[in-house]
């Protein structure tokens, strides 16, 4: 409404409804996209009508190396893509090669890459809420999340002497075994983070302005969900029950009890509440496998030269983002002829625009803090 004098000085009151689309780019370098990510923004005064991802910025070839590593060396590419689930992503590669094999792993392998799995997942998501919070305002949180994320790293640092690119996993089973403290570390680490969990609930969940930017924010439907191919807590929080480890489980999963945790609001505090949920589970499946590690071994014997009989194979897992899946197709030799993976967080990604339209800017950053994104797992 606007308020202008007509020639004769008198006043005249008229309303202006026409508005103009304008195009604004968040990225590359912006600090709310979670790495060297590009989103080309349609908007309508701060009514955001499209979102178009443009990815490719730190794109590696990761897939096409493949085919010149032996399948030992493909292994340590993976923990470059999603960093936060590097554990996770080697196991992914070591099933699909063992499965080639049809090598017979150790039980105590089993249990052991499923403890690792379960501590990466719970200091994957301790890192995304502390990030989240802080895209939102809140401080404390990331100094929260990195304080109880500490004590998982150094546990990883002792067994296999890195904190964040960790090459644990290899074909057979795991590099070293576990050292002689990690029963008693990670025991610690679940009664220290019982306690701390809470403190989570308390900073952020039950924060009146928390819950404002995000209740009723960054809708997705199942439907969508499914159309779009999202998985992990992303598409659970939509009522997508995929969880890889109850559909088709691997390593020790069939041996432990949880709960998938499935909501159906399919909104960003929903997408928020499932990652909580989803670090007790964890702690719980830990819990249940860390007093009963079984005695053995803790590698099969492999030749030194890994040669997959001529075919296809395919493993899937579940990441802290998602569903990863591992495509090889071998002609036996040294190295595969093709590997290509399904990385949860490129599907995830383009869902955003969906759930974008219609809502703001500051609400995109929620939105895309409750996806969870890691831009290397996208750009291979």
């Amino acid at each position: 409404m606007f308020t202008l004098l007509d020639e004769n000085g008198k006043t005249d009151t008229k309303e202006f409804t026409e508005t103009q689309e304008y195009f604004v780019n968040m990225g590359p370098q912006h600090p709310s996209t979670h790495g060297v990510l590009r989103l080309l923004l349609t908007l309508d005064g701060e009514i955001i009508r499209r979102v178009e991802p443009h990815i490719g910025y730190i794109h590696r070839s990761i897939e096409k190396m493949c085919e010149k590593d032996s399948y030992q060396q493909v292994v340590h590419l993976t923990d470059r893509m999603d960093y936060l689930s590097c554990h996770i992503n080697n196991e992914a590669v070591c099933l699909c090669v063992e499965k080639g094999l049809q090598l017979e792993i150790p039980e105590r392998v089993k249990y052991i890459r499923t403890i690792i799995s379960e501590l990466t997942r719970i200091a994957s998501h301790q890192l995304w809420w502390g990030v989240m919070g802080m895209d939102l305002g809140a401080i404390t949180s990331f100094l929260y999340g990195f304080r109880d994320r500490e004590m998982i790293t150094d546990i990883f640092e002792e067994t296999c002497g890195a904190r964040l690119t960790m090459n644990y996993n290899v074909p057979g089973g795991v590099m070293f075994d576990i050292h002689p403290n990690f029963r008693k570390r990670t025991k610690d680490f679940i009664s220290h983070f019982k306690k701390k969990l809470p403190e989570y609930d308390e900073l952020l969940t039950g924060n009146v302005i928390f819950e404002e930017r995000t209740k009723g924010i960054g809708y997705l439907s199942k439907e969508d969900a499914i159309s779009f191919g999202v998985t992990g807590p992303s598409a659970r929080a939509s009522g997508f029950a995929c969880d890889i480890r109850k559909k088709i489980p691997y390593s020790a999963y069939d041996k432990v009890d949880f709960k998938e945790i499935v909501f159906t609001e399919g909104d960003s505090y929903t997408r928020y509440k499932a990652r909580i949920a989803e670090m007790w589970e964890s702690m719980h499946i830990i819990e249940q496998l860390i007093d009963n590690i079984p005695e053995g071994e803790f590698k099969a014997k492999t030749k030194a030269v890994i040669k997959l009989p001529p075919g296809e194979y395919y493993q899937r897992v579940e990441t802290a983002r998602g569903e990863l899946g591992v495509f090889i197709i071998s002609d036996n030799k040294k190295s595969p002829y093709r590997v290509k993976f399904r990385s949860p967080g490129f599907s995830n990604l383009f869902a955003l625009d969906t759930m974008a339209k219609g809502c703001k800017i500051a609400d995109l950053v929620a939105m895309m803090s409750t996806l969870d994104l890691v831009i290397p797992d996208i750009d291979r």
